[in-house]
This record gives structure tokens, C-alpha cells and sequence, in this order.
């Protein structure tokens, strides 16, 4: 989390995380337990702290975005605990995953459970507008894991498709948390369209330095693996760049990574050592940089406040983070 980002929201903020443990309460112990399990694992919260961002911002009156964040989290907890599985990834934010720790089995239902009780939240917030957001969003969220799970192991993707892919599955719960925030609380349509504006360009800046960081960062300040894209036969960007712009033997070794993971656990780190030389990872932070440019843009039109200088700021980390 960007403890910073929390000033002007902290008491929303507090607010969101009573709710969320609240709305965790099932009468079946298990499905109660493994979602705080989740959620005490932390995190950015980058998405529900957008939520506050965009309805304080313009104004809102009542509490229902208190509501509407804890909504955002638990889509993007739910997706988490489906991508575990669909991954077998056995790290997440530092802890084992709900599949390694218990089983796949329990890791899908209780994302069903999660993502279930989302809805019924949404229903009280009572606006019909933002369901329809948030039904187009989270269709558009499984068409993109769809498509990534399509890629996988597809060595030809090209930049423009890989990019389509972030957009649907990171990038549009941002864009529809910046954009809901400010219809919740009254914003004007252009008001509206400037905030669905900034949270899709942020989560596609964000989803992009995370592709870089997957071959740059540091395990433990990651809390997960290093190369675990390339080991699941994810071609992202910074692979996909290095792939088209390294020379014969490099290109075709790292071709090879993707298609075979057995071939890759034996050399996954001569390829992370290709990406690491080359021009890969300075291209991927620069469309983000681009994407973080966009969304500074349309912050532009949006009223000043101390919301909305949170909302820079928030901006500016999502491209110069090392986490």
C-alpha cells in the first residue's frame, strides 16, 4: 500500500476495511476464514482507494462509496484467488495461495463466494447505472482472462493483442472504479468520462510496470517469484519486445521458453538475463509512462482539490514503484 495516497481518505478508507471484514461473514466457516485470509494478506488497495479518490472528488454526500470500494476489492480479490488457480501459482503478496495452502477446489468456491457477495453489495447501493457497469466490467474482466489463457504459450502475440489483453483484464476494474466513484456521487457526463479516462490509462500504467517488474524486481519486496509470467507461458510485453528485437539464438531461446515449460525451468534465467540487457524493460516503462501521461491528462479536466492531488500523486506512483 502507498500509505501516502491516504491523507484525504483516511477515515473512508477505514471505513472500507471495517466493511470488508463485515461482509466476509458467512455462516460456512471455511469460505469466512479463507477470505480473511486474503484480504489480512494486504496489498495496494489501489483500486478502492481510487473509488474514494473519484467520489470525494466530486462531491459525494453520502456513504455508499464506502460500499461501492469494498465492491472493487472483493471483484479484484475474487479474480486473484480464480487466477491462483488457473496459474497453480503457489505465492501471493508473500504467502502461500489459497490452492497451495488448501486446495483448487476451495481456492474457485470461495472466489465464487467473494465475488458473490460483491453483487449483493451492489444491490444495496441501489443504482441501477453502476450495476451495469459493474456487470459489463466484470464480463469484460472473463473475456480477458479467456484471451490471456488463449496466449498462453503463444509466442506470437503481438504488442497491440498483449495490450488489448491488460486493458480487458486489469485495466477496466480501474477504469470502472475511477468512473463509478464519480457517478455515484452526481459527477457530470464529462466529469464522469474524464474519470473513466484516468483509471483506464492508471490500470494499464500499473499492469505494465508490473510486467517489468516481473523481470526486474525484487522477490521479497514483490512477494512473489521472479520470472513466474515466463514459467506459466505468459508472453508479456517485456518478453514480447525482447522476443522480436534480440538477435537469431536469444529470440528463438526465448520462443522455446514459452512453448515448453520444462525447457524453461532449465533456462529461465539466461532469458531473464536477455531481458534484463536489452531494450525490453526501458520499452515497457515507457508505455507506461505514456499511459500515466494519459491519465494526467484527463485529471487535468477534473475540479482541483486535495483529492485530486492524491489522485496525481497516485498516478505518478503507479509508474515509479519497485513493488
Amino acid at each position: 500500500m502507498f500509505p501516502e495516497l491516504l491523507a484525504a481518505i483516511e477515515d473512508d478508507f477505514a471505513a472500507v476495511n471495517r466493511t470488508i471484514v463485515e461482509q466476509l461473514h458467512s455462516r460456512v466457516g471455511l469460505a469466512e476464514s479463507i477470505g480473511h485470509y486474503i484480504v489480512e494478506a494486504g496489498g495496494k488497495r489501489l483500486r478502492p482507494i481510487l473509488v474514494l479518490l473519484a467520489a470525494r472528488s466530486c462531491g459525494i454526500r453520502d456513504a455508499r462509496h464506502i460500499q461501492l470500494a469494498a465492491v472493487i476489492e472483493f471483484i479484484h480479490t475474487a479474480t486473484l484467488l480464480h487466477d491462483d488457480v488457473v496459474d497453480m501459482s503457489t505465492l501471493r503478496r508473500g504467502r502461500p495461495t489459497v490452492n497451495a495452502e488448501w486446495n483448487t477446489e476451495t481456492s474457485v468456491l470461495v472466489g465464487d463466494f467473494i465475488y458473490s457477495r460483491a453483487f449483493q453489495l451492489l444491490v444495496g447501493i441501489g443504482d441501477m447505472g453502476i450495476m451495469e457497469i459493474m456487470a459489463d466490467t466484470t464480463n469484460r474482466i472473463a473475456e480477458g482472462e479467456v484471451q490471456q489463457l488463449v496466449n498462453k504459450m503463444n509466442p506470437d502475440i503481438t504488442e497491440a493483442g498483449y495490450l488489448q489483453v491488460i486493458h480487458d483484464k486489469t485495466a477496466i476494474l480501474f477504469q470502472s472504479a475511477a468512473q463509478c466513484g464519480a457517478r455515484l456521487a452526481g459527477a457530470a457526463p464529462e466529469t464522469e468520462q474524464a474519470f473513466q479516462s484516468i483509471g483506464r490509462h492508471l490500470g494499464a500504467a500499473f499492469q505494465l510496470i508490473d510486467d517489468a517488474l516481473d523481470y526486474a524486481g525484487d522477490a521479497s519486496a514483490m512477494g512473489k517469484n521472479i520470472g513466474d509470467d515466463l514459467l506459466e507461458g505468459k508472453p508479456t510485453m517485456p518478453l514480447i519486445h525482447a522476443m522480436r528485437n534480440s538477435g537469431g539464438a536469444e529470440s528463438e531461446l526465448i520462443r522455446n521458453c514459452i512453448v515448453d515449460a520444462d525447457f524453461c525451468r532449465g533456462n529461465i534465467h539466461r532469458v531473464i538475463e536477455i531481458v534484463r540487457a536489452g531494450e525490453s524493460l526501458a520499452h515497457t516503462t515507457e508505455l507506461a509512462r505514456a499511459e500515466a501521461a494519459k491519465a494526467l491528462a484527463a485529471l487535468s479536466a477534473t475540479p482541483p482539490s486535495p483529492y485530486r492531488d492524491s489522485l496525481e500523486r497516485m498516478i505518478k506512483l503507479s509508474v515509479e514503484r519497485s513493488n
